[in-house]
């Protein structure tokens, strides 16, 4: 089962699938150091963000609240409750700030996340 992203990016297993409670974040590190939240939604699609809220700097965001805005499945940052969509990263109460959006395949339940730099992130400003 692919959850999101492309096959042929270099990836890393970061845990179980079973390990990660749905609707719910928790935070790993990739092999390069960088910090991702991981998003488990009922529909069995895994997402993976930078975990770095973009308007503190603080690594935060798998402690984020999972929800919907439109139809977009979304987490808002504990911190400033700014509302990123899962999918894209990009912020939809400001379109300035982004979150890196991390591809992830799941793999005989095992959750894969990439780690190129083919991610993109914005600062808020």
């Amino acid at each position: 089962m692919t959850a999101t992203g492309l096959a042929t990016t270099p990836r890393t297993a970061v845990c179980l699938l079973d390990a990660l409670p749905v609707e719910e974040g928790r935070g790993a590190l990739l092999p390069d150091g960088t910090p991702v939240a991981l998003f488990r939604l009922r529909d069995g699609s895994v997402h993976a963000l930078g975990n770095h809220d973009p308007y503190t700097g603080a690594p935060v965001m798998c402690h984020g609240i999972v929800g919907d805005r439109d139809g977009r499945r979304t987490v808002a940052s504990p911190l400033g409750k700014q509302v990123f969509d899962l999918l894209t990263g990009v912020c939809l109460d400001d379109d300035r700030a982004a979150l890196p959006v991390h591809t992830v395949r799941v793999e005989d339940g095992v959750i894969q996340v990439s780690w190129d730099g083919n991610t993109h992130e914005t600062q808020a400003g």
